[in-house]
């Protein structure tokens, strides 16, 4: 039997609420399902985002503290919720999960980076997908900077990810012309970063606290670990497949 290849899949709040208020138990069920489908040739670990879309599903928090704070708690009160729905939606499809939570300082250390990686590898070796979020509670990064983007180039870079999907809520990076006529057209193959600083339109998205921006940034610490980036519409069913049968418009970034 060959080695699977890995991945680092990248969802963001935007794609797990498929733009509205809610979580999508039905993105989750996608996401499942074409795992499911995949792991005899891949085997996946996921950035996921989204504690502070579903919080905000169960409660409305008072303060007078600082947003951030507010946010932090949010993101307290829904990752438990959040590992749940994964835990219960991801068993029937015969897959087994678990929660990771590491905050930017982990990359920092030697010790905690080897710490991650072994501790992964074990999950993974042993069938389970590791659902990797930042520890929100006690680091506001990802809160203030980014939507995990980021935080998914790390990851990918560390566990030494085969590729390093990133799950958006468009067809991959488009032109800059192409935006601004109203026509978006994607930009199939990103190999000059310089390139591709002078097409990016920065928008945020509306749950997210990413845009376009920060998945480049991503893209960018993936590529100095020899790691390719897809930027996918992950509001699409099958988007992880599509995109590996090359059946729909997406951004490669080599």
């Amino acid at each position: 039997m060959g080695k699977k290849k890995r991945i680092l899949l990248k969802i963001g709040s935007n794609t797990l609420t498929k733009e509205t208020d809610n979580l999508s138990r039905g993105k989750i069920e996608d996401l499942a399902n074409q795992i499911a489908k995949l792991q005899k040739d891949y085997e996946f670990v996921i950035v996921s985002s989204g504690a502070i879309a579903v919080a905000k599903q169960f409660v409305k928090l008072e303060s007078k503290q600082e947003d951030v704070f507010v946010k932090q708690a949010l993101a307290s009160i829904g990752q438990p919720h959040l590992i749940r729905i994964y835990q219960e939606i991801f068993r029937e499809y015969g897959l087994l999960t678990s929660q990771c939570l590491l905050s930017y300082s982990d990359f920092e250390k030697e010790e905690s980076k080897v710490n991650i990686v072994n501790t992964i590898n074990v999950l993974v070796n042993n069938n389970y997908i590791p659902i990797i979020n930042e520890n929100d509670t006690v680091a506001t990064d990802e809160i203030k900077f980014g939507d995990n983007d980021k935080l998914g180039a790390l990851t990918a870079s560390l566990i030494e990810a085969d590729l390093f999907i990133i799950a958006t809520n468009t067809n991959g990076i488009y032109t800059k012309a192409s935006m601004e006529n109203g026509t978006p057209e994607t930009i199939a193959l990103v190999e000059d970063f310089e390139d591709l600083k002078n097409e990016v339109v920065n928008s945020k998205s509306s749950h997210g606290s990413g845009g376009m921006q920060s998945k480049i940034e991503a893209a960018s610490v993936a590529k100095q670990s020899n790691i390719e980036t897809w930027i996918v519409n992950g509001l699409e069913d099958n988007f992880i497949k599509n995109a590996i049968e090359n059946k729909v418009s997406f951004t490669k970034v080599k």
